[in-house]
């Protein structure tokens, strides 16, 4: 069975949940084109992520992809959350913040049983997770909808870990991805490695079909992946500056900028790694940086430094994620996006 026969679509393509830079328009935009468009619905309130599908449904009658981190939330580490913010302490006061003013809070919620509980009203034709898989519970709820499951693996042995769990698909994330790593078995980052070294290891250690993510921004990356066995492409970088993201000014700004081709894994703006543009805050505190408190409270002490800087037109304390290939990237809309990217010779 081919991806497009599993999933229901027209093209070999997924849009990559993007959180932070999108929300129904792009899901839409992609789907109705014929790929798989998704919702990213880590940051987004039960009641949000209602509105959100009650737009898709509404815009769309193809099939989309509603995507969920499933992490374990930490234990407050108020030690580890002071000695952050000690850190930050010269940036506060460049910007006149006070500390004492700024809520410690987690920023992303992992999949749960409210998230399943609206999902339930809509039985989206795919569920995909980031960080592994949710309970063996909220699984079977998925899986009794009639949802196609897939999430992300940055090694051969999640991969078969996934397979053993009984997904139907599995994405590949290369080590080129922009945002967070999809690592959940090891922490380790020397581990990581890069799309077309781990597309075919994988390929080879499972059978179901597997999708390639990271570093493919055009219709030639796309056929190169396919030729390494992949069942289709992943792409996120490559839709950011299309007028259905909600990708921010500095955002677009940075990914326009020849600055745009330094990345690097950062947990600096959430506490886990993800891939971003380098930017003043990552040259200055190192883009992994010990302090830093666990996934996903690192987010909150860093807020308002990027609140500000933001307001003058700066992305020096932004998460700009991006992956290492930003040759994709054009103010293009969605749809001629996608069928440029499928355009095969």
């Amino acid at each position: 069975m081919t991806l497009q026969q599993l999933l229901g679509i027209e093209l070999p393509l997924i849009q990559a949940p993007m959180a932070g830079a999108q929300g129904s328009a792009l899901a839409v935009a992609v789907s109705n084109a014929g790929a798989l468009g998704s919702l990213p619905c880590a940051m987004l309130s039960a009641d949000a992520m209602r509105k959100e599908l009650e737009t898709i449904t509404a815009r769309t009658s193809k099939p989309y992809n509603v995507n969920f981190f499933c992490h374990t939330p930490p234990k407050p580490e108020p030690e580890r959350e002071a000695a952050w913010r000690d850190v930050l302490a010269p940036y506060y006061n460049e910007f006149q913040i006070d500390p004492a003013h700024i809520p410690v809070g987690p920023g992303r919620n992992p999949f749960n049983a409210e998230a399943a509980d609206v999902l339930a009203a809509f039985k989206s034709a795919v569920v995909s997770f980031h960080f592994g898989l949710p309970s063996t519970e909220l699984l079977a709820r998925v899986r009794g909808w009639g949802s196609k499951i897939i999430s992300s693996a940055t090694t051969v042995d999640e991969a078969r870990w996934l397979e053993a769990q009984g997904v139907d698909a599995i994405i590949a994330q290369g080590l080129e991805a922009g945002g967070h790593r999809g690592l959940f078995l090891s922490s380790d980052l020397t581990m990581q490695m890069g799309t077309f070294a781990l597309l075919p290891q994988i390929v080879r250690a499972v059978k179901v079909p597997v999708i390639a993510a990271g570093g493919i921004a055009d219709a030639r990356g796309v056929q190169a992946a396919l030729a390494l066995g992949a069942a289709g492409v992943q792409i996120g970088t490559a839709y950011l500056l299309c007028p259905e993201a909600t990708t921010s000014a500095v955002h677009r700004t940075a990914l326009q900028d020849e600055g745009a081709r330094h990345t690097a894994l950062t947990n600096l703006f959430t506490g886990r790694p993800a891939r971003g543009i380098v930017n003043r805050v990552m040259r200055e505190l190192g883009a992994i940086n010990a302090f830093a408190p666990s996934f996903p409270l690192a987010t909150s002490a860093i807020a308002p430094l990027r609140a500000q800087a933001e307001a003058m037109g700066s992305g020096d304390f932004s998460p700009l994620w991006s992956g290492q290939n930003v040759s994709g990237c054009k103010a293009v809309s969605a749809a001629q996006l996608t069928r440029e990217l499928a355009t095969l010779d």
